[in-house]
């Protein structure tokens, strides 16, 4: 059974982000490699993106205390 990789561009768009924007972060580590081409599994990149901090309970930079 063949096993299907995302690129970087197909990356970007499962989390809706520009290929600029997604060179700013700091991805995990990939599932495979040709050559110097990269490629990560689906549910890498989802459980990678379900673990960043980010907007919502908990997540992001902390208020500022007046």
């Amino acid at each position: 059974m063949t096993r299907e990789y995302l690129s970087l561009t197909q990356v970007a768009r499962q989390l809706g982000i520009t290929l600029g924007a997604l060179s700013n972060y700091k991805l995990p580590e990939p599932d495979a490699r040709i050559g110097r081409t990269r490629g990560w599994l689906p549910e890498t990149i989802d459980a990678w993106n379900r673990s960043r901090p980010g907007r919502g309970v908990g997540g992001g930079r902390p208020r500022k205390q007046d």
